[in-house]
């Protein structure tokens, strides 16, 4: 609900309090002001909170947009929604009225979700379209909204994905492609926005001597997080609110330790591939860990296609690690081969860098294990 509303709120009134956006009322709390849902606007007009999202999300089929109808609008309190991932799953959840009651008890706009039933009539059938939002409500982190969208039509579902408000047309074709190419984008994006992955992979790459030490490290990542992530993402894993805060701490000592490695002298490592190889696929096994910790907030186990989402995601992990490593790697060994000085003093200063703020997030995350913990 507060996507819907939050950009609403009106100006500052006589009384010290903004004018309430639709539906809503406001009222101060230890000199805060709090936003409630107004269930007596609601009751007699609840088909109109549904307009607002009508109104926000604009659905265009060649170029031009289709006007929709609101067919119905149910309101919940956070956590007891019906979940659903399937469009039966989702037709079933409204099968049940709406009824909202007459003595409700107080429920803030944040505690509200509001599910809507919108009705666009084509007249054919449609095999490509544009879907977008104008709603901007200035929430916190709302660059980081995680949209799920389900098309269903002849051969089955197709699922693509969009984070943010999606102020720029998502473009949704009944091509497998397509569908494919937003979650091989997600993986880039994800990998690529993670700076621990970043560094670590930094780390790797600055500390082979060798192309072939390069391979064995890449490979030996590659493969140890493509299980986990399958693994942790399907729920094979603690569910102790420990775990999470534990696999970000291993990480990060992850990164220490591939730093360690990159500053030590060639002479005295006396690089071993396979050894190589299988400590970098432990280690991938911990950042899989992570990268199905994101998965799971945008996409659910029960979403049609699970296997065909999670292995473009896991692609496009390897695209972004890729992007990284034909980043870093021709520059070092260019600096290795002009000047060996130089290249030293720059990978033991990278590796050193990386070491620094990896152990700063350690001490941090360790502190979340023990307050989980306790």
């Amino acid at each position: 609900m507060p996507y819907l509303v939050a950009g609403k709120i009106g100006p500052v009134r006589a009384d010290g309090l903004p004018e309430p956006a639709p539906f809503t009322s406001n009222a101060l709390e230890d000199g805060v002001v709090a936003h409630f849902v107004n269930f007596d606007q609601l009751r007699p007009n609840a088909t109109n909170l549904g307009e607002l999202a009508q109104a926000g999300f604009e659905f265009e089929l060649n170029g031009k947009r289709m006007p929709g109808t609101v067919e119905k609008v149910h309101l919940y309190r956070v956590g007891s929604q019906p979940e659903f991932a399937t469009l039966d799953e989702a037709h079933a959840s409204f099968n049940t009225i709406a009824n909202i009651p007459e003595n409700p008890p107080k429920l803030y706009v944040g505690d509200a979700v509001v599910d809507v039933v919108l009705r666009y009539d084509t007249g054919t059938p449609v095999r490509s379209y544009t879907v977008s939002s104008n709603l901007n409500p200035g929430l916190p982190d709302q660059e980081f909204t995680a949209n799920l969208i389900l098309d269903y039509g002849p051969g089955g579902a197709k699922v693509f994905r969009s984070r943010g408000l999606m102020l720029e047309p998502v473009e949704i074709s009944r091509s497998s492609l397509s569908a494919v190419g937003t979650f091989i984008l997600e993986g880039v994006r994800h990998i690529l926005e993670g700076l621990d992955h970043v560094l670590f992979i930094v780390c790797l790459v600055v500390g082979a001597a060798r192309l072939r030490s390069l391979l064995w490290r890449v490979t030996g990542f590659t493969l140890g997080h493509s299980v986990t992530l399958a693994v942790g993402f399907f729920g094979f894993v603690p569910s102790g609110a420990w775990f999470v805060p534990a696999i970000e701490a291993g990480i990060a000592l992850s990164i220490i330790y591939a730093g360690a490695i990159a500053i030590r002298p060639s002479r005295v490592r006396g690089e071993n591939e396979r050894s190589t190889f299988v400590v970098t696929c432990a280690i991938g096994l911990l950042h899989g860990l992570g990268f199905s910790f994101v998965l799971q907030n945008i996409l659910q186990v029960t979403s049609p296609n699970i296997w065909q989402s999670l292995l473009a995601f896991n692609v496009g992990v390897e695209l972004g690690q890729l992007a990284i490593v034909l980043a870093v790697w021709p520059f070092f060994r260019l600096l290795r081969h002009t000047n060996f000085t130089i290249w030293r003093v720059a990978q033991s200063g990278t590796a050193a860098g990386c070491i620094v703020v990896a152990t700063i997030w350690t001490v941090e995350r360790i502190g979340l294990i023990v307050e989980n913990v306790g």
